[in-house]
């Protein structure tokens, strides 16, 4: 019994080949906006996305969070509420 595969390969394009519509274009990096201490001396970290948005992030806990909802005073909120210290670093 001879079995195929449903799979096909094609060859990626060149992006000179590909129309520049086509083509993916990367974002800007976002901004910071600000960075609100915690009190177990981590930080939350509040960025402008290029889209507007905003996007938040802990050093302590972790969270990350973005929605179109996110504002600064929920980064502060956070901060108030997040008791673990910074993380460390992985070399």
């Amino acid at each position: 019994m001879t079995r195929l595969s449903i799979l096909t390969f094609t060859p990626a394009s060149s992006p000179a080949a590909e129309p520049e519509d086509n083509r993916y274009v990367a974002l800007p990096a976002p901004v910071t906006v600000d960075s609100i201490p915690t009190q177990a001396g981590a930080t939350v970290r509040v960025y402008q996305d290029s889209d507007g948005s905003l996007s938040s992030d802990c050093t302590g806990c972790g969270e990350y969070a973005w929605t179109l909802l996110v504002t600064p005073d929920i980064a502060q909120e956070h901060a108030a509420a997040c008791h673990r210290p910074p993380r460390l670093i992985a070399a």
